[in-house]
């Protein structure tokens, strides 16, 4: 006569799947601490230096990216532009660097010096042509913020065109626009039409 299995007497399906889920998860568990350890090794200070001569960024993470170029200041005596070295945001092109330059030309001077670009004055945009000419395009604040004179407009406009040229070999003019249109003159004394070229009349001798 067969025995008939009691009830309840072994493992349900249910109790087996639930095993089997949970080793699945203990698996998986130690398949993530395994990637997290090797992860660690290989970005940690034992992976391998760049090959000899190779060329490393040394900029920090989050760092800008500068290069050091020669911007123009009216000095105290109010006469005559100033040079000083400063550390400018770097740019992928000679355009956008052209910018970068013109951007920092506005910025606020050193300690002792004076701005040569009336306040507020802003780039607009920057580009060069083939010729190596750069035109510069500010905002209007330019000419309204402009004091006037035939002196003053004469430092601000040499400040920016002798920055320009001085830090970019590519560019050997700049015609400054004002608010996307050519003009005649900051303030009535110096011809904006055409584009000007490095002067060194109203930089300080001897600099």
């Amino acid at each position: 006569m067969t025995a008939r299995r009691r009830r309840g007497s072994g493992p349900s399906a249910q109790t087996i799947g639930l095993a089997l889920a949970g080793g699945a998860g203990i698996l998986l568990i130690l398949v993530v601490i395994l990637i997290g350890r090797l992860s660690s090794t290989l970005d940690g200070p034992d992976a391998a230096p760049p090959p000899a001569g190779a060329t490393v960024d040394a900029v920090a993470p989050g760092a800008e990216r500068t290069i050091s170029a020669t911007l123009y200041y009216v000095a105290g005596s109010g006469v005559e532009l100033v040079p000083v070295t400063r550390d400018v945001p770097y740019g992928e092109t000679t355009a956008a660097q052209a910018r970068r330059i013109a951007e920092a030309q506005l910025q606020p001077p050193p300690e002792g010096l004076l701005t040569a670009l009336p306040a507020g004055t802003t780039v607009r945009t920057v580009y060069l042509t083939a010729r190596g000419e750069a035109y510069v395009d500010l905002s209007a604040e330019m000419i309204s913020g402009h004091t006037g004179g035939s002196l003053n407009e004469a430092l601000a406009v040499h400040a920016l065109v002798n920055a320009m040229i001085v830090n970019l070999p590519d560019v050997s003019a700049v015609q400054i626009l004002v608010d996307g249109r050519e003009v005649d003159s900051i303030a009535g004394h110096l011809d904006l039409r055409y584009p000007l070229r490095r002067s060194g009349e109203w930089i300080r001798k001897g600099q």
